[in-house]
């Protein structure tokens, strides 16, 4: 059986590895089309608030890989950190389960794919991170 530490470096990869599929955001939802139409407060907001998204999963890989025994170790801070990520892909869960509708652009057979592993992606991040919180208590 894997260890917790172990659980936490899968999820390190899995996190840079969902910037993969983030990466065909813009072009799958036309951004150089629609983003035009926005106002420009509007157009800031939409692409500061993805960079600081793009930014946290980026760290939270990095700091899955460089530090998964310290984050499986069960000392206050490790649990506050697993807490806030399992926090952040909990709620990314329900965005796409119960609020996307992601269907009319999952034109083949690769993005029907990549959505629902994305899906699978956010309920692992979810589970193991919250795994971790809780852990030691």
């Amino acid at each position: 059986m894997p260890t917790l530490q172990n659980l936490i470096m899968i999820s390190g990869v899995l996190h840079l590895g969902t910037l993969l599929g983030s990466a065909q955001v813009p072009k799958e939802l036309k951004f150089r089309d629609e983003l035009p139409k926005l106002n420009p407060l509007l157009q800031h907001w939409i692409l500061v608030a993805g960079g600081y998204v793009v930014l946290d999963i980026v760290a939270f890989g990095l700091l899955s890989l460089l530090f998964a025994g310290q984050l499986a170790s069960g000392e206050p801070l490790a649990r506050g950190v697993c807490g806030f990520i399992c926090v952040f892909w909990g709620i990314r869960l329900v965005i796409q389960l119960f609020f996307f509708d992601a269907q009319p652009y999952l034109r083949n057979w690769f993005l029907t794919i990549g959505y629902h592993a994305l899906t699978a992606v956010f309920a692992w991040q979810t589970l193991v991170y919250g795994y971790a919180a809780l852990a030691g208590l």
